[in-house]
C-alpha cells in the first residue's frame, strides 16, 4: 500500500537537491502524476473518492495517499456530505484554486505539443458576447503588458542569494 509522506507547511528550500527554488518545492507536492489529476477532477466538480478515482484512473491506494497529502498541504479540504455512513468530499482551497492556471497552461501545452487532437477546449463565457476559446497568457500584474521569456529577468531575492552562497547585496547608500 502506498503511504503518504509527511508534508510540511512549507518546504525548506535549502534541503532540496539541485538549484533551490519554488518550482522544485512545488514539485515536491504536486509533481507526481496523480496530484494534478486529482486537482483537475475536483475542479471539474468530482468531489467523491469514487468520482475522482474514475476520472483519474489512479490506483485506489495511490489516490488515497495523494488525497491525504493534498489535504495535509492545504490544497484540498474535506467536507462531510453524509453522516450515516460518515462520508466526506474533497474541495479545492484557495491554494488549490491557485493551481488552476497551472492546469490550464499544461492543457494548452499538451494540446500543442503532445495530443494528436485536443479532446477539450476551455471557453470564456462572459455573458456580454459569444463565448470563445481562452488561452493561458503571461501578463504583468503591475503594468498589464503581455510578457514573454525574452522580456523577463531573473533576480535573486535575499533568500535566493543566501541559498546560492552569495553575499547580501549592498545598498547604493553603503558604497
Amino acid at each position: 500500500m502506498c503511504k503518504p509522506r509527511h508534508v510540511p507547511d512549507r518546504y525548506p528550500l535549502a534541503e532540496l537537491p539541485g538549484r533551490p527554488c519554488s518550482i522544485a518545492a512545488s514539485l515536491e507536492l504536486v509533481g507526481e502524476r496523480w496530484a494534478l489529476l486529482v486537482v483537475r477532477e475536483v475542479s471539474l466538480g468530482n468531489h467523491r473518492f469514487s468520482e475522482i478515482a474514475r476520472g483519474t484512473g489512479a490506483p485506489r491506494d495511490r489516490l488515497s495517499a495523494r488525497l491525504t497529502a493534498l489535504v495535509a498541504a492545504g490544497v484540498l479540504e474535506r467536507r462531510p456530505y453524509s453522516t450515516s455512513p460518515p462520508r466526506s468530499g474533497y474541495h479545492l482551497t484557495e491554494s488549490g484554486r491557485d493551481l488552476l492556471p497551472v492546469l490550464q497552461a499544461l492543457l494548452q501545452w499538451g494540446d500543442r505539443w503532445v495530443a494528436d487532437a485536443p479532446p477539450v477546449e476551455l471557453h470564456h463565457s462572459p455573458g456580454t458576447h459569444a463565448d470563445h476559446v481562452v488561452d493561458a497568457d503571461w501578463t504583468c500584474r503591475t503594468c498589464g503588458e503581455p510578457v514573454n521569456a525574452t522580456r523577463v529577468q531573473r533576480v535573486l531575492t535575499p533568500v535566493g542569494r543566501a541559498l546560492s552562497g552569495l553575499p547580501p547585496e549592498e545598498d547604493d547608500d553603503d558604497r
